[in-house]
């Protein structure tokens, strides 16, 4: 196969290169992001390989149609970035469900840790030989209460981890797993209950903004918030709001809502133009990093592995487990249980 890798990094490269290295199959690398502008790249290719912040709409799907693209490899979880909808029936749509739900799980304990007992701050201060203790404070996880939103692989992991330092779990589902050994409650009570909220959901119409003014009103004081998910699950101007108000204790943000033009770029040299994200980044009491959280050496090998074993199995067996699908009605809980194609 001639497979077409967008916004590809130099760790792709390698990972991706492994993966087909005595298949046959020949790669190409393209830095600039898919869409409207740049889907003609794909020309002469059997397949397109895309990821979070790639833009892959009804217009730029049909394009890739009339180039003869016949499958769209997301190597990533979420999905959110595709029109399903519109490549039904044109093109078949795949992704990697679990790369490896341990490296964002344990990205955001670390994020966590990272913020409640100053590590940041500390290894800043350290470094200029000020070894002085005033205003590193933090907070103790034993005994307080997690609020995990979504409990998919990387939300049960999640919630072990918090486990293991002796937390309360409570947890919101839509469809909440039994004999998970995990309280499920509301959403509202999830706001009301949590000292820590901590995102594991995926990006849909009816999470966008789960977290926003009216949640943020309904939240304790002084709660700390942590997203590895995707960022407009939280209307960010509103967090904002909750930090300068003092509603919000700290913010530990992977993801974020605009960050389509701003994550994966070096803007040391440069003004960036987007004032939510530089207000954010300017307080004392959140951290952030670049969707980050899913970057280990491991989780590349099984992103790179999966995808191309899901464009093997499209192409030679017509059908692939980790196929998306809008025709079911539940786009992953496929009701042909992934036994026959989906068109």
């Amino acid at each position: 196969m001639k497979i077409a890798l967008f916004d590809s990094k130099p760790y792709d490269y390698s990972s991706f290169n492994a993966a087909i290295a005595e298949s046959g199959d020949e790669i190409k690398f393209f830095d600039t992001k898919l869409g409207v502008d740049t889907a003609g790249l794909a020309e002469g290719c059997d397949a397109v390989c895309v990821f979070v912040n790639d833009e892959v709409n009804k217009e730029v799907i049909d394009r890739l149609y009339s180039l003869g693209v016949k499958i769209l490899a997301l190597r990533c979880a979420g999905y959110n970035n595709v029109d399903l909808n519109a490549a039904y029936k044109k093109i078949h749509v795949v992704h990697v469900p679990a790369y490896s739900p341990y490296a964002v799980a344990e990205h955001a304990m670390a994020m966590l840790l990272t913020s409640i007992r100053r590590i940041h701050k500390a290894y800043n201060r350290t470094r200029e030989f000020n070894f002085s203790l005033n205003g590193l404070t933090g907070t103790e996880l034993h005994g307080k209460t997690v609020g995990i939103v979504g409990t998919g692989k990387i939300g049960r992991i999640f919630a072990d981890i918090c486990r293991g330092f002796g937390m309360k779990i409570i947890a919101y589902d839509k469809f909440p797993i039994e004999n998970a050994g995990i309280e499920y409650v509301t959403i509202d009570e999830i706001w009301e209950r949590s000292d820590f909220i901590s995102f594991h959901c995926p990006l849909t119409e009816e999470t966008t903004h789960i977290f926003g003014a009216e949640a943020i009103e309904k939240a304790k004081k002084g709660v700390v918030i942590v997203n590895t998910s995707r960022g407009a699950l939280i209307d960010a101007e509103a967090l904002l709001k909750g930090i300068k108000d003092r509603k919000i204790g700290a913010a530990c943000l992977d993801v974020y809502e605009e960050e389509g033009d701003i994550f994966f770029r070096d803007f040391s040299g440069h003004i960036v133009g987007d004032d939510v994200i530089a207000r954010l980044i300017s307080m004392p009491n959140v951290l952030i990093t670049s969707h980050q959280a899913f970057l280990t050496e491991e989780a590349l090998k099984n992103i790179a592995e999966t995808t191309i074993q899901n464009l093997k199995d499209i192409e030679k067996e017509g059908f692939c487990e980790n196929e998306l699908c809008y025709n079911c009605g539940s786009i992953e809980r496929c009701k042909k249980e992934r036994r026959k194609k989906c068109f």
